[in-house]
């Protein structure tokens, strides 16, 4: 039993560690866990919470990887089914000094991706007081997008408010017509949608943050709020009975990779409300985890303790 889950594809990341050297020239690499929705997971854990993890990996080295990692940072894995039958995702991710790093993805047909919702009747919701979902995992296959739909249904019986972030993987999807139209279905079941500045454009048209907002507001009746991530300008927030404020970003004095960033401000306002903080609270926790995270090369080696997080807003305070 868990204070949070959520469902999603990890994967093993091989990080190259030369800098602005090409994947194709890159020659040494470091593996990590990824996959945003394990980011939140490891996120949350780091930060006292129970969380668990729903997903499928292939009996393979990658696979005992993956879970041994979740095990280190005390994810439950009760939810995780395992198959010989395929195997685990992985990616390989470049090394930049400025601008996001490239990706190349090897996960078509992963065992993720044949996950069978089965599992999700075995969830036990009783301490279950937030759950996080993401666009990816209805994109890696129409197995895991039929699951992934189910588990909305459940989530929303046992009225468990759920965090989106659209997570947009266009290189994943038939067409960008299917992403919009499914991204901004599934959104409107969601309490607290969480779209990038980008995204918005992409997915309803405008880069304006209260035209985003509007739009998820009037999405669906679920839809309470709806933050938009704003990058180094921190967040736009909009209520559904009009209240809206902007908390500013931090400062960091390099960015090392940006990777992660948005998993980080999702960890850092999911744990806030689970504490019961208020929500400009909440947001000005989720955006002093983006900055950290976007300072250490894994996707979410950046992700504080409570005690990094209590000496970095300190920090910023006394710089303030």
């Amino acid at each position: 039993m868990s204070e949070f889950l959520t469902i999603g594809e990890p994967i093993a990341l091989f990080g190259s560690e030369e800098v602005d050297k090409s994947l194709k020239d890159a020659c040494h690499f470091q593996k990590f866990l990824a996959g945003a929705e394990v980011n939140v997971a490891v996120g949350v854990s780091r930060l006292g919470h129970s969380s668990e993890y729903i997903t499928q990996v292939g009996k393979d080295p990658f696979g005992e990887f993956i879970i041994d990692r979740l095990h280190e940072n005390q994810i439950g894995t009760d939810y995780i089914s395992e198959t010989a039958d395929f195997w685990t995702a992985f990616q390989l991710k470049d090394r930049v000094s400025q601008g996001d790093p490239s990706i190349f993805y090897f996960r078509k047909g992963s065992a993720a991706a044949h996950f069978e919702q089965a599992v999700l009747d075995k969830i036990d919701f009783s301490e279950v007081k937030m759950a996080h979902l993401s666009g990816i995992f209805p994109a890696i296959s129409a197995e895991a997008q039929k699951a992934f739909r189910y588990l909305i249904s459940l989530l929303e019986k046992n009225q468990i408010p759920t965090t989106f972030d659209p997570n947009l993987r266009p290189q994943l999807w038939a067409s960008q017509e299917e992403m919009v139209a499914t991204i901004n279905d599934l959104a409107s079941h969601a309490k607290i949608v969480l779209p990038g500045i980008n995204e918005g454009e992409i997915l309803m048209g405008s880069r304006d943050p209260e035209a985003i907002a509007d739009f998820y507001l009037n999405n669906g009746e679920a839809t309470q709020t709806v933050i938009v991530k704003l990058g180094t300008e921190g967040a736009y927030v909009k209520q559904k009975d009009g209240t809206s404020f902007t908390v500013p970003g931090f400062k960091v004095p390099e960015v090392v990779d940006t990777v992660g960033a948005g998993d980080g401000f999702a960890v850092g306002l999911i744990t806030a409300l689970i504490e019961e903080k208020n929500l400009k609270e909440a947001v000005v926790r989720a955006n002093a985890i983006g900055a950290m995270a976007v300072q250490s090369p894994g996707d979410n080696d950046g992700y504080p303790t409570p005690e990094e997080l209590g000496e970095f807003l300190q920090k910023q305070e006394v710089e303030a």
